[in-house]
């Protein structure tokens, strides 16, 4: 199986693994945000975690990149987190879904539509990736602009479980084929 890259560079913005090192700077990026992310992200019931389970966690997404999944990433400018990222094999095995957030303190800066589009140009980077996703509940209208913006076209709308509270339970599905 091909790895999925590992660092994306946008204009603006560095999209890289996180290491180890940012442990406590993602740690923070998340608990500045919760309030934020809290509506859509079903994983943030889970926060805060300690350090140390921040850093198996860290360690556990590499693991998995390195054996052909996924690519989680942390977002920076000038070395600073603004959001975090991943390319996921979450359906056929042409396709990868594109998942983000971005820091509360670094919204409505068009960082979401550059790191989507950088994950998408990426994606098409590798062979075997045909289809390119973005899957966001029917009510978290700032993510449907995200791939608006970038052409993508919506596919289909879904029933979905509510897996946080801002959630309608309509999953909205875009895709971007390969050109």
């Amino acid at each position: 199986m091909v790895l999925l890259p590992a660092v994306v560079e946008t204009p603006r913005l560095t999209v890289r693994h996180w290491s180890e090192g940012d442990a406590v700077a993602l740690s923070v990026a998340i608990t500045e945000s919760l309030d934020h992310l809290r509506p859509w992200m079903a994983w943030i019931s889970d926060e805060p975690l300690n350090l140390e389970e921040r850093v198996s966690r860290i360690r556990r997404d590499r693991e998995e990149w390195e054996q052909g999944g996924d690519s989680v990433f942390g977002v920076f400018r000038d070395g600073v987190v603004v959001g975090a990222c991943g390319l996921h094999r979450r359906g056929a095995p042409d396709t990868i879904e594109i998942g983000y957030w971005i820091h509360v303190d670094h919204l409505r800066q068009g960082y979401a539509t550059e790191v989507a589009q950088g994950l998408t140009d990426a994606a098409f980077e590798v062979p075997a990736i045909a289809q390119v996703e973005i899957r966001h509940d029917k009510a978290n209208a700032a993510s449907a602009r995200i791939p608006e913006r970038l052409g993508f076209v919506k596919v289909e709308e879904l029933v979905d479980e509510i897996a946080a509270p801002g959630e309608v339970g309509v999953e909205v599905v875009w895709a971007n084929r390969r050109p």
